[in-house]
This record gives C-alpha cells, sequence and structure tokens, in this order.
C-alpha cells in the first residue's frame, strides 16, 4: 500500500515553494513580490541553520542532532545522507527559480517604474564618482582584509555575514584574503535623486575598489561568499544555576556554530572556490552557487523604499473591536465572550486590556506568558505600569524562544528592575501557550478575566500574522488559568483541567480521542468530521489517527500553512483527507480544531500545532469556544478560507501544491481580501 506520509524536509520546501510562487504572481504589486523573495530566502536560512544543521550533526554521530519531528516512520529505509541529497536538489531548483524570477521578471517591472538595478561597469561617470566616493569616506575607514597563510589562520565568519574573498596574484602559489563587508553599513545604496532609485550593493562597490586594500599587489579576483552556521543551542537546565547567564551566553556562540552551507558566486574561480570548501571544511553537496546578489533577504529593504507606495499593498486598516467601542473591558465581559481576529481586527484591543487592568483600582494581579514581543512592546510597557501602581506582576517569559532569546533576555531585566515578578518557565519545557490572566475585585468577591491566543503577545507580527484571542470571565476559564500559572511559577501537579487541554500532559490525548470519536460515529453513521487550521502537521501518532478516521469513512479538511508531512489522497490511507494550503499577505498563523461530535459540533483555538515539539515538549493549551456568536464567527472564517479560489493550494499525494482550475464564470475569491474588505467596512460604519 502506498504510504500516506512525505518526509518534514521536502514538505517544508513544498511550504517554501508556496511562498516563491507569491514572488511569481504577477497580479502582486512588485515591491510585495521582492518581498516574498526575501522572505523564501529568510526561510531557507532559518532551515539550514536548523533542520539541516541539525542531520549534519546526526551524520556525524553526536547525540544532539535533531531528530526530525514525526520518527524514522516517516522514511524508511532513507538514511540522513539520503534526506540531504533531496534537500541540496530541491534548494538548488528553489534559488535558480528565486533568481530568474528576480533578474527576468522583477528587474524589467522596476524598471518601468524607475527602480534600477545598474551594473557596476555601465554606471556613468557622475555615478561612478558617487559609488568611489562612498568607497573612501564611508567603507574604506572600516573594512578589514585579512590574509589566510601559515601564520594567520582562516577567520571565523559569522553566520549570514556577507564576505568577499580576494586572490591576489603571486609568483609562487595563490594568495587568499577575506573582506568582510561591514553588517553596520547599509547594504545598498541608490545613486540617483528622487523620484528614482539606482540599487547598488556594497559588495559590489568592495569588489570595484578592494585593490586599495592590498597596496603592491596585484587583484586577480575578489568574489562574494557567504556562510551558514549550525544554530541550535545546547543547554543543560537541570545543571545551570542562572540560565539566564547560560542561555546568554549560548546565544553569542550561535554565530560560530558549525558550517552547513556554503553559498558562492555563480562566477567565483575553481581554485578560489575549492580554497573555501577546503577552508571550512565543507563537501560539494554543502556549497550552493548564486547569481548575485547573495542574501537575498536584503530585498526586503528595498521593497521599504520611501516615495513608492504604489508598488505596495495599500496600508491595511485594523478595525477596531466594536465590542469595547466605550473602553469598559470589565463590563462588556461580564456580558458574554468576546473574540478577536487579527490583523483583521486590531491588535490594540489586547493592548488596551492590560493598560486598562494596569491602572484600574480594583485589579490586584496580573499574570501573564511571554513567548516572543516586539523591541517595544506596548505589552511590556503596560506591565511595567501595572507594577509601578502597585499591582502584583507575574510573567512567564519564554528565554528559549529561537531566535528572539536575546530580545527576551533584556525584556527579563528591564520587567525585574520594575519589580516585576519573571519567571523564566519549567525544566526541559519550552512554553509557548498565549495566556493572561487578571484578577479583579469585585464587591466582596475575586472575579478573573481571562486572554487565550493562538499567537503571541506582539504588536508588530499581529500586523502581518492571522490569529484569533479569546476574551472570558467565564469561572472555570480563570480557575484553570489559575491554576497552570500556579504549575508554571511554582511547585504544582495538575492534571484535571476544567476547559483546558494542557501539553504535555493532555492535549496529545485529548486529540487523540476526539479524532477517535469521530471515527467511532462514522462507524455507527452519526454526524463525523474534522477540520484543522493549522501551521505544521509533522506527529506520527496524529498522522496514523487521521488515517484511521479517513480509512472509517471521516471526512477531514486540513488548512496547513506550512510542513504537512500527511500525503492526502492515498486509496485505503487518506482517501477522506483533504489538505489545502493559504498563503497570502498576511502569514495564516491561527489554529483551529474542529470536531462534529455526532452532530455537538466542538470547537477549540489554540497555540499548539500537530508536532511532537509542541504536544510532548512545550507548555501549550487548547480551549474549547462555547459563546455562539463566537462559534459562528470561526465557522465563517474557515468557510471563506477554503472558499478561496485565488491563493488557496490543494495537496496532492506527489506532495505537490497547485491552485485549482476556477470554474468557468466563477468569480475570483481571495479570503484575506475578503476579510480585508469587511474591516475596511466595519471601521468605516464605525466612524459613521
Amino acid at each position: 500500500m502506498e504510504s500516506a506520509y512525505i518526509n518534514r524536509e521536502l514538505s517544508w520546501l513544498a511550504f517554501n515553494e508556496r511562498v516563491l510562487g507569491e514572488a511569481l504572481d504577477a497580479s502582486n504589486p512588485i515591491f510585495e513580490r521582492l518581498r516574498f523573495l526575501s522572505i523564501v530566502s529568510s526561510n531557507l536560512d532559518e532551515f539550514f541553520m536548523v533542520r539541516v544543521a541539525g542531520l549534519e550533526t546526526r551524520i556525524r554521530g553526536a547525540k544532539s542532532g535533531i531528530v526530525p519531528d514525526g520518527g524514522p516512520d516517516y522514511n524508511p529505509g532513507e538514511t540522513p545522507e539520503d534526506t540531504l541529497e533531496e534537500i541540496a536538489a530541491a534548494v538548488r531548483e528553489m534559488t535558480r527559480r528565486q533568481h530568474t524570477c528576480f533578474r527576468r521578471s522583477i528587474i524589467p517591472a522596476l524598471r518601468k517604474r524607475n527602480v534600477v538595478f545598474p551594473a557596476f561597469a555601465s554606471l556613468s561617470a557622475e555615478k561612478f564618482r558617487a559609488a568611489r566616493e562612498h568607497f573612501e569616506k564611508t567603507l574604506y575607514p572600516i573594512l578589514t582584509p585579512m590574509a589566510v597563510d601559515q601564520s594567520r589562520p582562516f577567520p571565523r565568519l559569522a553566520s549570514g555575514s556577507i564576505n568577499l574573498l580576494a586572490e591576489l596574484e603571486s609568483a609562487a602559489d595563490a594568495l587568499y584574503a577575506v573582506i568582510p563587508v561591514p553588517g553596520a553599513a547599509p547594504r545598498f545604496i541608490s545613486v540617483a535623486k528622487a523620484p528614482r532609485a539606482e540599487i547598488i550593493f556594497i559588495e559590489d562597490i568592495i569588489k570595484a575598489f578592494a585593490g586599495r586594500l592590498f597596496g603592491g599587489y596585484r587583484l586577480a579576483s575578489c568574489h562574494a561568499f557567504r556562510v551558514t552556521r549550525d544554530a541550535e543551542m545546547e543547554i543543560d537546565e537541570e545543571y545551570t544555576d542562572d540560565l539566564l547567564s547560560e542561555i546568554q551566553l549560548s546565544v553569542k556562540k550561535r554565530r560560530w556554530g558549525e558550517p552547513a552551507r556554503l553559498e558562492i558566486e555563480t562566477n567565483m574561480p575553481a581554485a578560489s572556490r575549492a580554497f573555501l570548501q577546503t577552508a571550512l571544511g565543507l563537501s560539494d553537496s554543502s556549497v550552493y552557487y548564486s547569481p548575485e546578489p547573495l542574501d537575498m533577504t536584503i530585498l526586503g529593504k528595498i521593497a521599504n523604499l520611501p516615495g513608492f507606495d504604489s508598488l505596495r499593498f495599500p496600508p491595511a486598516v485594523h478595525a477596531a473591536c466594536a465590542a469595547f467601542a466605550d473602553g469598559d473591558f470589565f463590563g462588556r465581559l461580564r456580558r458574554g465572550d468576546v473574540l478577536l481576529h487579527h490583523p483583521y481586527e486590531s491588535f490594540g484591543a489586547v493592548v488596551d486590556f492590560v493598560r486598562a487592568a494596569a491602572s484600574d483600582p480594583g485589579v490586584l494581579a496580573i499574570k501573564q506568558t511571554l513567548y516572543r514581543v516586539s523591541g517595544d512592546s506596548p505589552i511590556v510597557a503596560a506591565l511595567i505600569s501595572a507594577a509601578e501602581n502597585g499591582k502584583q506582576v507575574t510573567v512567564l517569559l519564554e528565554l528559549k524562544a529561537r531566535f528572539d532569546e536575546e530580545n527576551n533576555i533584556n525584556w527579563a531585566r528591564k520587567l525585574e528592575k520594575y519589580g516585576v515578578h519573571v519567571v523564566y518557565g519549567l525544566v526541559g519545557l519550552k512554553t509557548h501557550c498565549k495566556l493572561c490572566l487578571v484578577a479583579r475585585r469585585e464587591g466582596g468577591v475575586i472575579r478573573r478575566y481571562t486572554h487565550l491566543g493562538t499567537g503571541n503577545y506582539n504588536d508588530q507580527t499581529a500586523r502581518l500574522y492571522t490569529d484569533m484571542g479569546l476574551f472570558t470571565c467565564r469561572d472555570d476559564f480563570g480557575e484553570d488559568a489559575g491554576e497552570l500559572f500556579n504549575v508554571l511559577t511554582g511547585y504544582s501537579i495538575h492534571l484535571e483541567w476544567r476547559k483546558f487541554s494542557v501539553a504535555p500532559t493532555g492535549l496529545r490525548d485529548m486529540l487523540i480521542e476526539a479524532i477517535g470519536r469521530e471515527a467511532e460515529n462514522a462507524r455507527r453513521g452519526l454526524p463525523s468530521g474534522i477540520t484543522a487550521k493549522i501551521n505544521s502537521l509533522a506527529d506520527g501518532e496524529i498522522i496514523r489517527a487521521l488515517c484511521h478516521a479517513s480509512a472509517v469513512g471521516v471526512r477531514i479538511t486540513l488548512i496547513v500553512r506550512g510542513v504537512c508531512c500527511l500525503l492526502p489522497g492515498i486509496p485505503g490511507e487518506s482517501e477522506n483527507i483533504t489538505v489545502v494550503s493559504l498563503v497570502g499577505r498576511f502569514l495564516e498563523h491561527s489554529r483551529v480544531y474542529m470536531f462534529e461530535n455526532g452532530g455537538d459540533r466542538v470547537i477549540c483555538l489554540s497555540s499548539a500545532d500537530l508536532m511532537p515539539r509542541n504536544l510532548d515538549r512545550r507548555v501549550e493549551v487548547a480551549f474549547p469556544v462555547e459563546d455562539e456568536s463566537a462559534r459562528r464567527r470561526i465557522e465563517n472564517i474557515i468557510a471563506i478560507i477554503l472558499s478561496d479560489n485565488v491563493k488557496l493550494r490543494v495537496g496532492s499525494p506527489d506532495g505537490t501544491y497547485a491552485v485549482p482550475p476556477r470554474p468557468e464564470g466563477a468569480a475570483p475569491v481571495s479570503a484575506q481580501e475578503l476579510l480585508f474588505g469587511e474591516a475596511e467596512r466595519a471601521v468605516r460604519t464605525n466612524l459613521d
């Protein structure tokens, strides 16, 4: 029987292909296409720093190597070496298409709109002088050429940095030197005046004048390269007295991990390439050739150039939450729950809720989890204000949030400085749940108000990610939230919850039981069905349960943005499962689980995806939505997403995704645009 599983790494690459598809889509504004090209590169960087580096660590035999989520049964008979070969082939084809899109489609389109990427050799005399002046006054004083010879070893280069390899002519063996491109300098300049932009990358300027750095030698060649390093941190929490200091040290070490990828310009001489490979200890399979520019993440900054608003999406209108129009959060929640859908509704309501709690004389305590917050977080500012106002404020701040560790360390210190009680979580687990609890004295009782979400308390990403949040003052939710904080901040073993399902102790069991119940209902002829909207599906036990339910007739629809290790439509395995993916202007991030439950539909929101790390190695929460208005709204959102015939891709049994043909005469339906339009209408209605 054909397997319903696909390798997690290849499934992730299929997701990044969907992102690339948005760059290829000529219906998107041209600067947004640039931004999608940037995201493709940023995604690949993290993929190599974590997933590929983990596979290479396993090959070297180190116990710390990442075991792909889902376990070994995803690739029967396939070794990590086999997987790396498949990754290399897929990435090379992806980057080829990425650069072809940039060169053959986007650059010509931008030229018509006064944004030009001129070849350095084609610059006019005036613009050449401007480039040389930038080199002499800005770049030359901070450049440091680093010779490589018997007494001067190959330098330890930071992960992701752009560097140049200079080959100097010599009567004996070739001489090499590395020129790190200064990260402190802007990556590009424009040598034209508004409303025109002529973009030149500084590595091209340095190449043109690099001879100035080597007096008495002739420069034979100079080409850019870039190293991506292993970014995983190894911390033994049980034997660490000061977790904050240990993580801070590990963050510094991350930039110098083992090399996982070498990117070089396509026209680099073979001898120079061989020199780099030897110096870095990398095989041919870890070398990736690329036309200029290396590191296309820079295209995201070019997409932000001022003066070109017409080349971007129109500014998003984030509707104010009508339920809280009068600012009385506590009075409104006593009348019923409130659901928010970001970014269509402003995250400002969440910030204002915490601010209201910080200044309300009846509020005694605020407890909150923080996983990723912005660099200038209004949530953190509100929590500090609450502490200054005499409230008892406790924050569970996850120091191990990957690539946000340094930011979170800084926030931890600042919060502690102002009297906030900061807890770093449980040993061996990441705290990923999104939870805020406010305890307020009302008459002779203490009432608890709770906010639970699918996304981070981050005002910046809340403008770009679709997430849902639920406000409630239901007693059972407040009691569960209070007891969960006791588990996180003190010594408390709690296994029975009134409403929550909590990982790692019970969420997996709840999901398996719910899937099994749908299978039993299907066998008995009762209403059955599962709809889930998630970021990733990679858990073997969950996939097997879904396939079993499919085999007995349960109709299952999975809306999966990223990794999906389940192949739909495999006869006898997953023939009743449909997998779709929505990639568009906003990053689909909300997690929704819907079970038909014999006609009494259960709807849950959660912070957790269906991955071993979420179900077994993180503190996550799933919670039911019981308010009828909120339930209908979630059902409507899911229906709108599934009606999309513009951006929605449908998964195939071979692991590929495609936009299905639109029926003749059918009007285009873009779910995000439809929800965006509803938000705009809501704003206009409120203004009227």
